[in-house]
């Protein structure tokens, strides 16, 4: 742990105040907590689909740092002028599976969803504002299933929300990161989604206010034990790409 006075005092002025896409939570928990103990700063992260964060960033919601799941949403923000110049990142990359509660059968192919839920419902985030939703149902349309299973989505406010309803085994079947997946035991990976079947799903990180402690909070993000929580978590790193 660093001694507190050799850690500069803007670190410990006020909270740190993160706004983050929830598919992070497992991973930028533990590299905020890392963050914490190394330099005493407080921080604050609030987690939710990057949709909403950042219609949240649009109405003054007070963040320092907004961490994205796609390109689009931290676009949006810098072109209306909400994120500082120069501090965007590129950090991660993930890739969608098909989780299946207990019991479910693996798939083949992505399009043996048909057959499969059998009138039943498939687990999703928002499919027209949420990141995983939005690759997720660009996949459907890809394979071309997407008219059949799209009567049988339940759309969630965000991909953890989406995965809690496949783990509490209220639909056999959903789609979310790899990592969500990871992150849950109750659930297993019923189909690995091909890459090619959707845009690249890409994790941009940038300051929304910025000040030396944004700055140094994302320095944080790019280091090497940042980047190895991270990757522990499933999510493949950019940095350098």
């Amino acid at each position: 742990m660093v001694c507190a006075l050799l850690v500069p005092s803007y670190l410990h002025a006020e909270p740190l105040r993160i706004f983050a896409a929830a598919s992070l939570k497992s991973a930028l928990d533990q590299v905020v907590a890392l963050y914490a103990e190394d330099t005493g700063q407080a921080v604050t992260v609030s987690y939710g689909g990057s949709s909403v964060i950042a219609r949240q960033i649009q109405q003054g919601a007070p963040a320092d740092i907004f961490f994205s799941a796609n390109l689009a949403w931290m676009d949006l923000l810098s072109q209306e002028g909400l994120i500082a110049p120069d501090t965007q990142a590129n950090l991660l990359g993930n890739t969608l599976v098909v989780i299946a509660a207990p019991g479910e059968t693996e798939l083949e192919r992505l399009q043996d969803l048909r057959r499969e839920l059998r009138g039943r419902r498939l687990s999703m985030a928002q499919i027209d504002a949420v990141p995983a939703g939005i690759y997720g149902a660009n996949a459907l349309r890809s394979a071309g299933i997407w008219e059949e299973v799209s009567t049988r989505v339940a759309q969630s406010a965000n991909v953890r929300a989406a995965l809690a309803l496949v783990a509490a085994e209220a639909v056999p079947y959903g789609i979310v990161y790899r990592t969500d997946a990871f992150a849950e035991p109750r659930v297993t990976v019923a189909y690995s989604i091909p890459p090619e079947l959707h845009a690249p799903i890409i994790y941009p990180v940038a300051a929304v206010r910025q000040s030396e402690a944004s700055s140094a909070f994302l320095d944080h993000l790019t280091s090497k034990s940042a980047i190895a929580l991270f990757a522990k978590q499933g999510f493949v790193p950019l940095i350098g790409e």
